[in-house]
Formats: structure tokens, sequence, C-alpha cells
């Protein structure tokens, strides 16, 4: 049987006992699992096989993107239902693969066809054996990641509940931390050379933060991913020029009343970004596009503006659509007005059958995002390609095992429509 116990392997005696226990049983599993046994002695980190690359009239290798932030091993283990505390219940499955929010985004654009550098930290040991060849399985380049001689690499405890359709994360970062002097100034250098976009999850901030004003000294566009707040990501906020964002990470960091309200702060309060996307799950997202005042440009109450705009989706489609706005000066009572053009996005209504696991799929999103921006995608034809990325990704187990690649039939036409200029201006 393999016997999952939620304390940390470093974690002291006292700290232990304090826990409640949570049990869950694979029991088509023969042995019993701890972290201290290395990790391939049960599994291996193969990817799958990878198809052939369309060609295009433009070589999408062309295009570099450049990541920082997290990487992980995750355990995900499917259950029924998720457990009550002092439970003990089985799992229906159990994989094990890559995950961080980093690892993930990277992974996806490198299967959309870009060449992708990533700038984290594993430990020498074998989860951080399995991270690396994971990620250089499906063509990320990791030569400008630090592998630590000592502690531990980041893993993830994941509970997927089959019957809510929801997963609970429990993380544990690596150790020990990823600091500035942990990359030199000629790594840094290559690593940011010829790339057309930089991407941060928020995480490693002392890093990325040095990495980010490099990368605005060399005049590369910066996009944050805001999943929640974290130390630090004010500070790379300031720098970026997109933000995507989970649900609730809008009012959570502005203190506005509604969703609304918060994009129209955070563009006031961040006037470099162009855009910021709030991602609503199966809700979809929507997308507030900075835009010049116009002659004839009408104020509207930023919530009702939205309202009126959402009524007119066809509920009756199932696939990913967009609808968006004319533009106008969106007011925030008490907070401001700012003159921009809305999107709201669907998601694509899956099937329960094929609905598998929701890991990973802001960060499918958020890879399609930066794809779209490098390939000059509209804003329609953007939310509508990433929202089908990352329906993609939720029929199948893991943050990485759904994500399609660029010969998808899913995707292959919005790619061969629009994949023919790769350069950003």
């Amino acid at each position: 049987m393999m016997l999952f116990n939620l304390a940390p392997p470093h974690s002291t005696h006292s700290q232990t006992k304090t826990m409640r226990n949570l049990c869950i049983v694979t029991s088509n599993v023969s042995s019993t699992f701890t972290f201290r046994v290395p990790l391939h002695k049960f599994f291996s980190f193969r990817s799958r096989t990878r198809p052939c690359r369309v060609t295009m009239s433009t070589d999408p290798q062309n295009t570099v993107v450049v990541g920082c932030g997290g990487v992980s091993i995750d355990f995900l283990a499917t259950v029924a239902a998720y457990p009550k505390p002092d439970d003990k219940i089985r799992s229906t499955s159990l994989k094990v693969q890559g995950g961080g929010n980093a690892g993930n985004a990277l992974t996806c654009l490198s299967r959309l066809g870009l060449k992708t550098r990533l700038i984290s930290k594993v430990a020498d040991d074998s989860q951080g054996k399995g991270i690396l060849d994971e990620l250089q399985a499906d063509g990320v380049d990791t030569s400008f990641m630090v592998v630590a001689k000592e502690g531990t690499s980041p893993f993830t405890y994941i509970i997927v509940d089959n019957q809510t359709k929801t997963r609970t994360c429990i993380h544990t970062p690596g150790y020990p931390p990823m600091i500035p002097n942990d990359l030199p100034k000629s790594s840094l250098s290559s690593a940011l050379d010829g790339a057309k976009i930089a991407y941060f999850d928020g995480r490693l901030p002392d890093t990325a933060l040095v990495v980010a004003n490099e990368a605005v000294r060399k005049n590369i566009p910066i996009l944050i991913d805001a999943e929640r707040p974290r130390e630090g990501l004010d500070d790379l906020l300031k720098l970026a020029d997109y933000v995507v964002c989970s649900a609730k990470f809008p009012k959570a960091w502005t203190g506005a009343s509604t969703v609304p309200q918060a994009l129209v702060s955070m563009l006031l309060m961040l006037p470099n970004i162009k855009f910021v996307i709030v991602t609503l799950g199966k809700d979809g997202c929507i997308m507030l596009e900075r835009t010049l005042d116009g002659p004839s440009t009408e104020e509207a109450n930023v919530d009702n503006f939205l309202e009126s705009l959402s009524l007119k989706r066809n509920k009756s489609v199932y696939i990913p659509t967009c609808i968006s706005s004319s533009v106008a000066k969106l007011k925030a009572e008490g907070i401001g007005a700012v003159s921009a053009k809305v999107y709201v996005g669907t998601a694509e209504s899956i099937p329960p059958s094929e609905l598998v696991d929701t890991t990973g799929a802001g960060d499918a999103f958020i890879g399609a995002v930066i794809y779209a921006i490098c390939a000059k995608f509209t804003p329609e034809t953007m939310l509508s390609f990433a929202a089908n990325v990352a329906g993609a990704k939720c029929r199948d187990l893991g943050a990485r095992s759904g994500l399609p690649y660029r010969a998808d039939p899913r995707i292959a036409s919005f790619i061969s429509e629009k994949d023919k200029d790769f350069s950003l201006t």
C-alpha cells in the first residue's frame, strides 16, 4: 500500500504529533512510500511522445520566452470524495509528475512550439532529478536552473476530489530557497538574450525582481501571474506590462468590493500595464484593456457595464467564445475611472464524464495567453484560444498530462491562422 503522511519529511516529532492523521491508501502499489526513498524506485518521469511540429511560414522556435518561478514534484491522489478529519480512505488513482506554476506554463509554451528557458532552483535529490528530466523531455531549457548540492526539492500533495471536481494542494517549499547570488550576471544576461517576453509567477521574489529589472533594462515585456498576494509581488507588479490573476486576487489586493471595481483599481494603481485578466474557472474570464480617451467616450459604472455585456453571452454554445465592448470610461465608485475595453471570455463547457482534474488549468491558460501575445492574436482570439488550451488540460490528471501540442486539432486552427508574426513591437 502507499501511505501519504501529510507532515513534511523534515518536520520535527513535536510538529508531527500535533497534526491530525489523514490517510489515503493506494492499494495497487505494493511498497510503503516515503520521500527518503529515491523516487525512481517507484515512478518514472517519462513524457509522452512528441508529435512532429507543424511547419509554418515563420518558425515559432525563433520566439524565446523566459520564465522565473516555482517548480515541484506533484503527488496527485484521486479520491471519490474529500475525506473528513481522521478519515482513512482509498485513492482511486495516483500520478506523480512535475508541477509548479512556472514549470507548467513553460511546458505549455514548449508544446505549443516556442523556445522556453526556466530560471528556478531544485536540490540534488531524486525529486530534483525528476523535475529536470521531465522539463527537458518537453523541450524546456533548464540550463539556467540552480541545483543545490544539499537540501530538498519542492513537492506538493494534491488531493483530487472526483465528486466536486476540485483539488486541494498542500505544498512544501524547497530548501534552501533561491537567492539572487545563485544566478551570476553572465547567466542572467544569457537567459534573457533574445527573449520576447518574461514571465513571473510571483515566487522566488528576490531573484525574480533582479530578473525583472534586467528584463526592463533590455525592453523585454513582462507578464505577471498574480495568484495571491505574496511577499515581493507588489514590486514585480510595478514592472508588469500584462497581469493575469486568479479569481480572488483583485479584491484581495485592492480592497475593492467587486471584481470589476478591483480591475479598474488595478489599471489605476499599475499605470504601465496594457491589460489585466482575471480567470474565473468555469465562469470564464474578464479582461480590461487600457485604451486612450476618445472624443465621444462614454462614462459608465463598471459593474453595470460588465453586467450588461455579460448578458450578451450565448449560453447555448459549448465552445469558448469572447464578446467585447466599445471603449468606455469605466468608473468605480470611490476609486476612480479609466478608459478601457472590456472582454468577457467563456470557458469550455466540458461534460462531467470528460472533466478529470482542474490542477494547473490556470497555468495552461497563462501559457496560452503568452503564446497569443507573441503571435499578436486579437484579444478575442487570445481569450478563446487560452480557454481551449485550459479545457484540453482539464481532461487529464495533473497539470501537464493534458497540455496540448500545437498539432492538436482543438487548437491547430488558431495557430495556422495566426502563426505568421511572432515579433513584438
